[in-house]
Parts: structure tokens; C-alpha cells; sequence
């Protein structure tokens, strides 16, 4: 992974490595050319688009290779569960041992006679387990985790796992930012790094910083004075500007300042309240810390720097990057102290280790924990080391923050589920947009971070017929280039190294850069000093590469910095990278929680890990993460009493609405609203009870924890479901609030009583009956339920998706998976239990037709309107049960590719490499004028012929007909096979069905089923 790379740690994927993705992989996976082999070669243009939950880098292991990593018992690192609660959850019960636990509203007190005498009984109990197995420990935990971690043997794990004094022996993993070999004069890269122009740290500066209590430049509980934010991540760099304020340590602090490799005692300045470092498990399991990396709390990456100064770094008039002025930062909260828990070498740390650092954290008395760490693909099981870990943080009172992920091109990828989690996605906030004029009148908005040069056309060469494609001129390597043939152009190059092609054009003595992606990626950029322009979408390639094309020796190029806005629905919006929900672990919870910014932020560095600088801008759920800290930070100051829950619950009930979306799948709660959630009106919290019990159970569903948000996914839907939520009134005055509900179409919701009237302090609790009614089966339905007052509102998300006979573990992004089967096995799987009856339309046939056309660029970028593609127009009419379309061609040196659209709307794409057998379908598609484009990407002769099938399947239609053999009843979750025999013999060729189920009387959209039929059988 490359520079471009975005900062919510793009983990290296090894054995038994998990970690987010970052929302531009910057570097094609295997060798790059061009000419004569194509311009994008299989294995060289389509990068890490993750579609099938696998990860296709060297080395990269499939999603549920590394589920199954946690169930092994093989040798190897683990992370030991003890019985016993530590001392943030135990409520006493053992002789002679008082409670350790706070209550509600005090702090943990590990100094305390109590928690001394139990840490002791802990030890003990460890070491005798310990000996019992006669394993060696790497690493103790006793705070937020009872237990510890070792490397044990397949005899270790069997016996630690019959000891009943052992709860869970959970395979280790690790999880951090992968950190490509230093390049002079930098000590480390980071593998994050993507910026945002005149952006405010986490969007907040000194004049503009979110409304608070506090006055600005006054320490306060508006600015977070007297809280301490932990920061779990890649260290600090001390010397930065954002952190140079001597200041005491708060009464309650416990915690010290470890010195290590250019770490000294003097860096703990107060504003940098305490600094620890932990790799006892990666010493004891890699051996050494990584190449460039130094063993203390320094950070040589940037990301840990980044994100402290995000929560809570100090308000700075202007910062200033390579020459360029980039305005005034702050962090959330300024007057907030910082705590550094160093728990990533290289870019990547052990869960082992991660624990040991929260664990510090807890006793080390902060108040607020930020984790902008996760896994690559999501979250895979319930209550992890860490979850547990963070759950007792919380318990002792400790808010969380975490990364949702920048997976989301992958929907259901989230990380850090965990309903005591505060999950955080990214939002757009500026627009730092650049147009391209291409020299026929195209105009491309992208976006660019860059002092673009404006004013009249210039020269513009592609990058591949400006130097050698062996050397990668098409992606505009280092030397790739030749200088004769770029100077004084712009150059075009397809996505890479983004930072390495700057350098090469910029050294060549080339003008600019314009950089598009041949796939398709999303909406980031970096600072370059050197005028770059980032076009993110695979139809901008498309545009730009076929210009290009036609245009090999006269094409002409105007780039300026701004734009129409059309490179994001609005201001919020969610960002594009930023995971979306459900999480793939539990059924009535889902996530993200909010979405704060986190596009191109400014916020301090590590000048080691970014060619200098002190200051650089980063995109990334990570970067949102840590405003959300900041946020809570301040709510912590401005409420002491408030509980982690009720920070959580303020923070979400009163976030509003992005542009372009009100999918909570999306954007959670909404866009946080600091000024509101200091004045929340109600808060909704789950007990530590409820809590507990769902870290307690193997399966847990959530739906019933009493959280501000309802999630009802793959519920029976011919029965209502009936869920609790109880409303305290957090404010100062008695206030009546009524509910109303909004969104949810096609669902019957009631709220019982419709109103409340609390005074202060005061609780109710309603009762939420959700019925389907007209809404659809297996998909999404969302909206939300408000309770308004005569002073506040608090609005709560609700996502339902009544399961028919397909379960889905992700969000809804127009692939139904399931639907389609074989009429002579065909298979379902049903969400309800009871008698079961179905129908069927019976076969027709797919229509085939005969095209050819001319061929287009050998191994080029699909544009509608190029040489190469076939545009066929249909009609779908209306009650339509599904369409199919189809692709085949006999020529086996060619490869199609296969696209759907709505108007301007993509439907479907079917890409795959080096076979032209490509299939797009859509099931209960609205009806309209469909259009499917057959791309040649590779031809194999000048003409290209082919053929496309295409068949539109009535819901209520008559075809030949056939045998429909069900089950006659079903049970919940099972899976049935059902048969669909044509009663006659069909022509030869392909065939389609629609079945339709129902149960009790209530229809349930059913399958797409197909059966071939050919002579020679």
C-alpha cells in the first residue's frame, strides 16, 4: 500500500491480521504496462475493490479465514479470558474482597485498598492458571481485562479451555497500518495519508469550533479543561505546536510519563499528560520492532498525531504546509489533556498488546478513549478481547470512540460493533473541489488541494505515450517519463503512487497532473505541492481516457481550482469511503452510530513519516473518530454525572440529517451537532445489566438493549415485533414530549403512550410496536421516531428488514443474494415458520441477439460514448418480477464487460476478468427504459461481435408451463430445496421463471429461476 492511502489504518492483510481498509488503494495489485499488452492489464488496473469478502493483495487471506482464525486451536498467540471480573466490573462477592467497581457517576480508584487487595487475589489467580497449563505470560491484564496472553501450544488451548477458571482462549490478531520501506529523507511513510484545503482540525478552528459552553480561548467545560483523552494509535510527536502548553495534571490522573528512544521525561508536558508504549506481545511473538520504528511513545508514522490533535489539540492562528498558508486548527477540545497509548510498530500491533494499553488507560484514570483501529473487512464475531475490554472501560466510566471503517464500497463492513461503542463514520464538509476543461468543452469536477494554475488551455499527454509502459509510464512511475515529451504539459495518469507520479512529472519538468481512476474509487485527496487533480469516479476515467484516445497528439487541458459541487451531494454528506452498516455481527444493532468529519482534515503530524511536514491533511473514518472524542470530552466537563450511555445517547439524538442520504445504514444518527448535545432534552441508555448480559451471550440479537436507535434485520415479518426504550429527562425543567414517526414506508408503527411528560431526572418507558404493512421483503426499510418537547427533540433511527426467504447480512446496495436459483434445484431459505405455498410463472425464454461492432482501445477505460461499446435500449414495464441480461461472445480472445443502467444511474455492472460471460439482473426493478452497455475491453480482432440476451420476467405473466414442487410447510432459518420442471420439453436455449411464496395468506416475493435447454442432452 502507497502513500495515497487513507489513514483509517489500511492494514496489511497476513495470518491472522485483520484491519480497516482505507478508501484508496493507491497501488495496483501485480505488475503495471501498457502499449502493446493493454493499458490495464489483468491484475494491474483493478485494484482492491473488495465485492466478495475476499482480499485479493499477495498474500491477502478471505474474510472467512480469518473468522475462522478466533475458533482454532492450533499453536500460536492467544489472548486468555479469565473467569473473575477485573477490577472496573467486579461488584464483590469473594471473602474478604470489598467491590472494586465505581458507582454510577465516581471514578475507578486502582490506588485504593480495595482494588489493591483484589489485584493481588487476581494475580494469584492468573499465576495459578498459568502454572496449571505450565504456560508462559506475555502479558497481564487486570483492569479492564482479567487475564493474559501467551503463545500456547495445542495442549495449552485444550487445557486453559476446560479450566473452569477461564472464560474464553481467543486466538490473537493483529491489526495496524502497514508502512512501506522508508524513502529518503523520510523515516517511515505513513500509509495514510489524504488531506483537505483550508480545513480546520476534525473541522473546528478557533473562530469556527462547534458551539460550546466555554468561550473560545477560555479553559472551561466548553473546551474540555480538566478531561483527559486517551489515544490508543501510533504515538505522538511531542514537539508539535498543537501540544506545547505546560499544564497540571488533573487531581484524579494516574497516570506517568514512560521514556524510550527520543522520549524524555520533559514531553510529558501536561498537555501531554501521560505517555506509555506497549509491545511486550509484538517483541515476544515478531522479535524486533519494525524497520524505521523506535521503541517509545514517539510517533514516526503521523496517524497517532494526527488524531490527538484532532480531539484535543491546542488552537493555532494559521498553519502553514510546504509554503502554503491552510488558515486557523483546533481541536474539538483544546483545553482536554492527551494521553498517548503507543499500541502500533510499523503500523500494525497486536490485539495482545491493544488490551494492555486500555488497561493502563482505565487505571490510568482518562476519561474518554479514542480507537481509530479496526479490522479490514468488519467486525466477524461478538464480544472480542477488545470489545470486553472496551466494555468494562465503559462500565468504569470511560466513552469510547471508534472508526466505523473506510470499507464502503463493501456493504455491512464495520468495525468496532459494539454496542457500548461509540462507532463513528466520515462526512464531507468542504468541498475543495478542481475542475478539468477538457479541450472539446468536457468539464470534470474532481478535487484538488493544490494551487492549480487556471487561466488558458495547456498541452495534455497521457502518461503511457510520454515515456515507457514497461516502467509503468501509463501510472507515471518514478522514471517512467520522458522529460522531452511532457515539459510544460499536463500530464494524465492513471491511479498509483500519487505522491511518487507528482514527483516524476514535477522533476521532468512537467506542468501538472491529472490523476483518474480506471475503476472507480472515491472522493479523497492529499497536498502535493504541485498542481495535482484527483478525478474519483470510473466514469470521469472513462471520459478522460477516451479523450485521450481520440486525441492522442492535440489534446488541450484548463484545470482551476473550484467546482459546480456536483462531486458530493451536499454539505454533510457522508463520505463515500465510510463503511456502512449493518454490522455483519449482531441482528438488532446497527452501526455506525454518527458520522462527524472526516475528509481532508488538517491536523498535526510526525514530520519523520510525512516528508516534513508538521501539519498534513488526512481522510478517513479515523480522522471523525476523534472529533467525536473531543465532542464527548467536552459533554464529559460540561455534565460530570453524565454516564458514557448518556454522552452516547446525546450525541445521537440530536445529530441531524446529511445531505444526499437519510439512511441510517448510512449515516447513523446523522451529523453530529455538538451545541445541541450539550442540551439534549432526554437521553436513551442501556444498564450495565443489559450491557453484561449481551457480552455474556454467544449470540446476542441487541434489539432489546435500551439504545437511541432500533435495528429489526431478518425479522419474521408476517408477525409484529414489540421493543422498549425508557426516556429520562436529563434537562431542568418538566417537559412533555410526543412522538411521531417519519420515513419508514409500507410500516405500521405505534408508540405507547404517545406522550410523556418527565420532570427532571425522571424516567418512562414506552413500548414500540413495528408491523409490516405494504413495505417490501428482504430489503430495508428506514426512518425514525421522534419525541419532540416544547425545548428539545430527540430523534431516534429505526432500520427493519422483514426476512422473506433470503437472509442478508449487509445493508441494501441492489444485489439480492439468494434470489436467484436453478428450477431443478432450487433452493430457499425463509424467515418465518408456518405452511407454505407458492406459484409460478412459468419458463420464458431469454431473446438473444447478434451485434457487432468496431473495436475500441485495446485494454481501455469503459466511457459510454467510446469506440468499443454497443448500446442496447429496452422497456421494463411495470409489475415487473425481475430482468437478466447476458453477454457471450465465441471469440476467446476477447473479454466484455457487461453494465445496466437507469437513465444516468448505474444498476449493475459485471466486470469480471478474461471472460466474456457477464450477467446483470435486477429483481422487482422499477419499471422505465433500461439501457445495457457491452464493453469490449480487451478485443480480440477489429470487430467485435457478440451477442446479448436479455429477459424480462412478468410478476403476474403466462408463460410455458411448468411444475412447481415446495415444501408444504417451513421453519425459520432452515434451508428447502424446491423443484420447477418445465411440463413439456423447451427450445433450446435459456430460461427464465418467477416464483411467488406465500404463508397464511401473506405473499412473499419469491425467486428468479432459470433452466437451459440444449439438443444434445
Amino acid at each position: 500500500m502507497r502513500r495515497l492511502a487513507v489513514p483509517t489504518l489500511v492494514f496489511a492483510l497476513i495470518a491472522g491480521t485483520t484491519g480497516i481498509a482505507g478508501p484508496a488503494s493507491a497501488a495496483p495489485a501485480g505488475p503495471k504496462g501498457g502499449g502493446a499488452g493493454g493499458y490495464f492489464t489483468p491484475g494491474s488496473d483493478k485494484k482492491v475493490i473488495l465485492t466478495d469478502g475476499a482480499d485479493r493483495r499477495p498474500g491477502g487471506r478471505n474474510a472467512a479465514e480469518q473468522q475462522a482464525t478466533a475458533d482454532e486451536s492450533r499453536p500460536g498467540r492467544y489472548i486468555v479470558e479469565l473467569a473473575e471480573e477485573p477490577l472496573t466490573s467486579y461488584a464483590g462477592g469473594s471473602s474478604g474482597l470489598a467491590r472494586t467497581r465505581p458507582e454510577p457517576g465516581d471514578r475507578l480508584d486502582v490506588t485504593s485498598a480495595p482494588a489493591r487487595a483484589y489485584r493481588s487475589h487476581l494475580d494469584a489467580q492468573r499465576s495459578a492458571v498459568a502454572a496449571a497449563a505450565k504456560v508462559q505470560v506475555t502479558a497481564a491484564y487486570t483492569t479492564a481485562f482479567n487475564g493474559f496472553s501467551a503463545k500456547l501450544t495445542t495442549e495449552q488451548v485444550t487445557a486453559l479451555r476446560a479450566d473452569k477458571r477461564v472464560r474464553a482462549v481467543t486466538a490473537s490478531r493483529a491489526l495496524g497500518t502497514p508502512t512501506p520501506p522508508p524513502t529518503a529523507p523520510i523515516a517511515t511513510t505513513p500509509a495514510t495519508a489524504t488531506p483537505e484545503q483550508r480545513a480546520q482540525s476534525a473541522g473546528a478552528d478557533t473562530a469556527g469550533r462547534p458551539d460550546t459552553p466555554g468561550k473560545p480561548g477560555k479553559p472551561g467545560p466548553g473546551t474540555g479543561a480538566g478531561m483527559v483523552i486517551g489515544v490508543l494509535d501510533t504515538g505522538i510527536w511531542p514537539e508539535s505546536a498543537s501540544f506545547a502548553k505546560k499544564m497540571p495534571a488533573p487531581a484524579s490522573w494516574r497516570g506517568t510519563c514512560q521514556t524510550g528512544v527520543a522520549f524524555v521525561a520533559e514531553h510529558c508536558n501536561g498537555k501531554i499528560v501521560g505517555a506509555r508504549y506497549f509491545a511486550d506481545s509484538w517483541l515476544a511473538y515478531g522479535g524486533t520492532v519494525p524497520e524505521g520504528e523506535i521503541l517509545s511513545p514517539r510517533d514516526v508514522a503521523g496517524h497517532g498525531t494526527h488524531t490527538a490533535s484532532t480531539a484535543a489539540g491546542l488552537p493555532l492562528p494559521n498553519v502553514t504546509i510546504d509554503g502554503r498558508r491552510f488558515g486557523p486548527v483546533s481541536g474539538v477540545a483544546p483545553d482536554a489533556q492527551i494521553a498517548v497509548y503507543k499500541v502500533l510498530w510499523g503500523g500494525m500491533g497486536y490485539d495482545a498488546d491493544i488490551i494492555a494499553g486500555i488497561d493502563a488507560a482505565v487505571a490510568d484514570g482518562v476519561q474518554v478513549l479514542n480507537f481509530s483501529i479496526g479490522s479490514q473487512l468488519g467486525d466477524w464475531e461478538a464480544n472480542t478481547p477488545i470489545g470486553i475490554a472496551f466494555l468494562n472501560a465503559t462500565l468504569a466510566g470511560v466513552f469510547v470512540a471508534a472508526s466505523a471503517g473506510n470499507t464502503g464500497i463493501v456493504s455491512g463492513a464495520i468495525s468496532n460493533a459494539a454496542p457500548w461503542v461509540t462507532t463513528v463514520g466520515a462526512a464531507v464538509t468542504k468541498l475543495d473541489e478542481a475542475t478539468v476543461k477538457l479541450g472539446d468543452g468536457t468539464k470534470l469536477v474532481g478535487g484538488s488541494l493544490d494551487a492549480l494554475p487556471g487561466g488558458d488551455s495547456r498541452p495534455m499527454v497521457f502518461g503511457d505515450q510520454a515515456g515507457s509502459p514497461d516502467l509503468g509510464a501509463v501510472y507515471c512511475e518514478p522514471g517512467s517519463l520522458d522529460s522531452a515529451k511532457i515539459k510544460g504539459k499536463v500530464v494524465a495518469c492513471a491511479l498509483s503512487d500519487m505522491f511518487g507520479s507528482a514527483a516524476e512529472i514535477k522533476a521532468k519538468g512537467g506542468a501538472a497532473m491529472v490523476v483518474f481512476d480506471p475503476v472507480g474509487n472515491y472522493r479523497i485527496n492529499s497536498i502535493f505541492n504541485f498542481p495535482v487533480v484527483y478525478l474519483p469516479t470510473e466514469k470521469q476515467a472513462g471520459t478522460l481516457f477516451n479523450y485521450l484516445m481520440r486525441h492522442p497528439t492535440d489534446a488541450k487541458v484548463s484545470l482551476r481550482s473550484g467546482g459546480d459541487g456536483s462531486s458530493v451531494p451536499g454539505l454533510p454528506s457522508v463520505a463515500d469511503f465510510s463503511s456502512t452498516g449493518p454490522d455483519k455481527v449482531t441482528l438488532g444493532v446497527f452501526k455506525p452510530d454518527l458520522v462527524a468529519p472526516g475528509s481532508n482534515i488538517i491536523a498535526a503530524v510526525s514530520p519523520a513519516g510525512n516528508f516534513g511536514r508538521n501539519y498534513d491533511a488526512y481522510s478517513g473514518t479515523s480522522m471523525a473518530s476523534p472529533y467525536v472524542a473531543g465532542a464527548a470530552a467536552i459533554l464529559r466537563a460540561t455534565h460530570p454525572d453524565w454516564s458514557p450511555g448518556a454522552v452516547a445517547s446525546a450525541l445521537r439524538t440530536t445529530a441531524t440529517d446529511t445531505v444526499g442520504t437519510t439512511d441510517p445504514l448510512e449515516q447513523g444518527s446523522g451529523f453530529i451537532n455538538l451545541a445541541k448535545a450539550t442540551d439534549p432534552g432526554l437521553v436513551i441508555q442501556p444498564t450495565a445489566k443489559e450491557l453484561v448480559t449481551f457480552s455474556e451471550t454467544a449470540q446476542p440479537d441487541g434489539k432489546e438493549l435500551n439504545l437511541p436507535a432500533i435495528s429489526l434485520r431478518e425479522y419474521d415479518g408476517t408477525r409484529p415485533v414489540t421493543v422498549t426504550r425508557t426516556l429520562t429527562n436529563v434537562g431542568k425543567t418538566k417537559e412533555t414530549y410526543r412522538s411521531s414517526v417519519s420515513g419508514l414506508p409500507g410500516m405500521k408503527v405505534t408508540v405507547s403512550p404517545a406522550s410523556v411528560t418527565l420532570a427532571p431526572g425522571t424516567s418512562a418507558t414506552v413500548t414500540i410496536t413495528v408491523r409490516r404493512g405494504s413495505a417490501p421483503w428482504d430489503r430495508y426499510v428506514t426512518g425514525a421516531i421522534t419525541w419532540q418537547g416544547k425545548a428539545h427533540s430527540a430523534r431516534i433511527p429505526v432500520a427493519a428488514r422483514p426476512w422473506g426467504i433470503t437472509p442478508r447480512p449487509y445493508a441494501d446496495d441492489g444485489e439480492e443474494f439468494g434470489r436467484m436459483t436453478n428450477g431443478a434445484f432450487g433452493s430457499l431459505q425463509p424467515g418465518f415458520t408456518g405452511p407454505f405455498v407458492g406459484r409460478s410463472t412459468g419458463y420464458t425464454p431469454m431473446r438473444r441477439t447478434s451485434y457487432s461492432m468496431p473495436a475500441g482501445v485495446y485494454g481501455g477505460v469503459f466511457d459510454p460514448k467510446a469506440t468499443g461499446v454497443k448500446k442496447v435500449d429496452f422497456t421494463v414495464p411495470a409489475n415487473t418480477a425481475g430482468i437478466v441480461v447476458e453477454t457471450t461472445t465465441d471469440d476467446p480472445n476477447t473479454n466484455l464487460d457487461l453494465y445496466l443502467y437507469k437513465g444516468d444511474k448505474l444498476i449493475y455492472s459485471s466486470d469480471r476478468y478474461w471472460t466474456s460471460t457477464e450477467q446483470a439482473y435486477k429483481f422487482l426493478p422499477e419499471p422505465g427504459r433500461y439501457t445495457a452497455y457491452v464493453f469490449a475491453q480487451f478485443p480480440g480482432s477489429p470487430v467485435v461481435d457478440f451477442q446479448l440476451g436479455h429477459a424480462i420476467i412478468g410478476r403476474n405473466a403466462t408463460y410455458a408451463g411448468a411444475t412447481l414442487e415446495p415444501p408444504s410447510t417451513v421453519e425459520r432459518g432452515l434451508t428447502y430445496g424446491f423443484t420447477l420442471k418445465p411440463n413439456k420439453p423447451l427450445a433450446d436455449g435459456d430460461f427464465w421463471a418467477y416464483t411467488e411464496w406465500s404463508t397464511n395468506g401473506t405473499v412473499i416475493p419469491g425467486n428468479l429461476v432459470y433452466t437451459q435447454q440444449s439438443s444434445w442432452q
